[in-house]
């Protein structure tokens, strides 16, 4: 990708500059105050397209900038109603004593012997 981008930039250079050479005529401006300034016209070409994109590329860029500057606010913000909401983890109670092992036969508090057993389905 490097490679195609520096073959467009060539590419670029190599017009530009055969389009100078082409075209380097000598254009006269006519100033204020009956003043006439000659330029070559490459010149006048390439102040003119500065002039054009400066102004444009600084408004991109402030608005960037301000984008930028909201989308910070914004995730700054979410970030800390996240940390407000979320709550804060408690550790889990240690035990104070060991369950009690029930020996096989005799009834657990967890499963009553008045429970109905529990058939699976299609079994009758």
């Amino acid at each position: 990708m490097q490679f195609l981008k520096i073959l467009f930039w060539c590419l670029l250079a190599f017009v530009a500059a055969v389009f100078t050479i082409g075209n380097w005529t000598t254009v006269q401006i006519k100033l204020w105050g009956g003043l006439i300034a000659e330029v070559n016209l490459p010149l006048l070409l390439l102040v003119t397209f500065l002039v054009g994109l400066l102004p444009t590329m600084v408004y991109y860029q402030t608005i960037r900038w301000r984008l930028r500057n909201r989308l910070a606010t914004v995730e700054r913000t979410v970030n800390d109603l996240r940390s407000a909401i979320a709550p804060a983890p408690t550790p889990a109670p240690a035990p104070s004593e060991p369950p009690p092992v029930l020996a096989m036969g005799t009834e657990s508090a967890i499963f009553p012997a008045s429970a109905a057993p529990i058939v699976p389905p299609g079994v009758a």
